[in-house]
């Protein structure tokens, strides 16, 4: 692997765990809540009707779990898409008091709670 690759995946996992403040524990615990099941959108056909951020959420405890040496391009790539969502959804901050907004809870699905 290059000195470019190290570099890019080395960026990436730092923004990564700025994007994700919340611990493996934590989000999965999030993870089995009805806040959690009943946000956010749903790809035609998923398997149980599961939101894409709840599945992201499940994937994030695994990435969180393992040792940085063990991570793929594929993990690389989904920690990319994680950092994406949660910048643009930031972005998008309604008005007023957020604790209990599915704002909120489709922001914690992807490893990320606003109010820290």
């Amino acid at each position: 692997m290059s000195g470019t690759d190290d570099d890019r995946r080395g960026e990436t996992y730092r923004e990564f765990t700025e994007a994700v403040n919340m611990r493996p524990g934590e989000l999965s615990t999030w993870l089995e809540t009805d806040e959690s099941k009943h946000v956010g959108w749903r790809k035609k056909g998923a398997a149980g009707g599961e939101s894409v951020g709840h599945s992201s959420g499940r994937r994030i405890v695994d990435l969180l779990r393992r040792r940085r040496a063990e991570l793929t391009e594929a993990d690389y790539r989904h920690m990319r898409k994680v950092i994406g969502y949660v910048h643009r959804h930031l972005a998008q901050r309604p008005s007023g008091d957020v604790r209990d907004t599915r704002w909120r809870w489709s922001l914690m699905n992807w490893g990320h709670d606003p109010l820290r």
